[in-house]
């Protein structure tokens, strides 16, 4: 048993051992066009593309030289388009799997728009009443130090200040709510009206 063993093995041995010693042979073209082979690259072409070659002379690996900044731009580029339409393709099959016809898609925008301009008109209506609130309080200080020319007013009470003060920030903040609606509702009109273009595009409506 232990001789057929070894015997075994050496049959899985001799193979591996000529495999090791089989001398690979290298292909390459210099700048000039001429073919030149060797079992080793020279230092000047080591960034050439080059072949391996085995013992029948066939070619067994090809080996990549060093790319130029224009193809690495050229593949950076054709990487990105790829995204850009696997992107678009996705988009494209989430659009028709949402909407059967335009007006399905018009109907949806209306309902979004609707929503922000809600908002807009409450927030516009609530500045309302908050300005009104502040030119009421600003009146009301100008009886007062500082505000009065009156040498002789009293000093304005503190809370008062406070209110105004509060007052005046309520307003910055609702005022920047109501660009953000207005904001919203530009853009949802934009999306879906792209989203309509691209519809028709894709099933062919004129």
């Amino acid at each position: 048993m232990r001789l057929i063993v070894t015997a075994i093995t050496l049959c899985f041995l001799v193979p591996l051992a000529s495999q090791a010693q089989e001398t690979r042979t290298y292909r390459w073209v210099d700048d000039e066009g001429i073919v030149h082979y060797g079992d080793s690259i020279p230092p000047e072409f080591a960034e050439k593309p080059k072949q391996v070659l085995n013992e029948h002379g066939v070619t067994i690996q090809h080996l990549a030289g060093r790319k130029t900044e224009e193809q690495i731009e050229d593949e950076r580029a054709a990487k990105e388009m790829e995204v850009q339409l696997g992107l678009q393709l996705r988009a494209d099959q989430a659009l028709l799997a949402t909407y059967i016809n335009v007006e399905e898609i018009t109907m949806h925008r209306d309902r979004r728009i609707e929503l922000f301009q809600a908002q807009a008109r409450v927030t516009e209506l609530y500045l309302r009443n908050l300005r009104r609130r502040l030119e009421s309080l600003q009146l009301d200080a100008r009886r007062f130090k500082p505000y009065s020319s009156d040498p002789n007013a009293p000093t304005v009470d503190p809370t008062l200040v406070e209110e105004i003060k509060h007052t005046k920030e309520a307003i910055k903040r609702h005022e920047i709510n109501l660009r953000k609606y207005r904001d919203d509702e530009r853009q949802i009109i934009e999306r879906f009206d792209g989203d309509i273009a691209r519809f028709k595009a894709i099933k062919g409506l004129g």
